[in-house]
């Protein structure tokens, strides 16, 4: 037998808790000692303990916690039931991680306002394309509605275009429009340039995009949930400048290596003379 301190010790949990735990009826212990009132438990009161705790982390109440244990749950339910919360708090974690960086990226614009942008924006006309494509639609422009349709897109793709034999002319251009139903939803289209020859029976579709007089450009670096920074910088230059956008940008992989902080994208935006 252990000392309630020992037991708490092996437990990893604190005799304070115990203490709870037996005035709830969750875990009592082997025997009281009717003079001194000294609690001791037995080792193998540690696999319940155990589910108390993998129960509670779960997100149990204690009264739950003890009906489900009252019901005898067998190790292959418990452990299921871990995996899934486990898998549960693995995509928070990630959401969190994910929500960080737009906050982190937002706070790099707010620092940047009322400053005239020093990125290399260059204006340049874009030549006509003619593109495999594949369309999806977005909740809305931003980077996290963005990021998670644009990227599976570009895989199946270039998936396509390999079965087909077909090896893309230049790099990938991703370039979005209003979706028709509105609500701030946006069509996303991702695009490959190939030759005249590829047919359309592939499972891609064969777009002539147009070609732009003038667009204002800029190169990001880094993975493009973090390109609102250089994004609303290219805003302020086309204000700046006397120039108003004709549409959202276009999106240029220049690289995209695995490593997301060194990929290289440039921003076209089409601009004309304001007024």
């Amino acid at each position: 037998m252990f000392t309630i301190g020992e037991f708490a010790k092996h437990g990893r949990v604190s005799v304070r808790m115990l203490r709870h735990y037996d005035a709830i009826g969750l875990l009592h212990p082997v025997r009281t000692d009717p003079a001194s009132g000294y609690r001791y438990y037995e080792a193998g009161q540690l696999a319940r303990l155990n589910r108390v705790i993998a129960l509670k982390d779960l997100g149990f109440s204690l009264h739950q916690v003890k009906a489900l244990l009252d019901e005898d749950i067998g190790t292959e339910e418990l452990r299921g039931m871990l995996r899934l919360r486990r898998a549960e708090l693995e995509s928070a974690v990630a959401e969190a991680v994910a929500r960080l960086g737009q906050v982190e990226a937002r706070l790099r614009t707010i620092e940047n306002e009322g400053r005239m942008p020093t990125e290399d924006i260059v204006i340049k006309s874009l030549p006509p394309l003619r593109l495999a494509e594949l369309t999806a639609t977005a909740a809305s422009f931003q980077p996290q509605d963005i990021g998670p349709v644009i990227g599976p897109l570009f895989d199946r793709l270039c998936g396509l275009l390999e079965a087909a034999g077909v090896t893309p002319t230049g790099p990938g251009l991703a370039y979005y429009e209003d979706a028709p139903e509105g609500g701030g939803a946006i069509t996303v289209h991702a695009g490959l340039p190939v030759a005249a020859h590829v047919g359309t029976d592939h499972g891609f579709r064969i777009v002539h995009l147009p070609g732009v007089e003038r667009a204002a450009t800029v190169v990001h670096r880094g993975p493009m949930d973090d390109v609102l920074p250089t994004s609303q910088a290219l805003a302020r230059w086309i204000d700046a400048h006397g120039y108003r956008s004709t549409g959202l940008p276009r999106e240029l992989s220049l690289a995209c290596p695995d490593d997301r902080t060194q990929w290289v994208t440039e921003l076209q935006e089409p601009i004309v003379h304001a007024g």
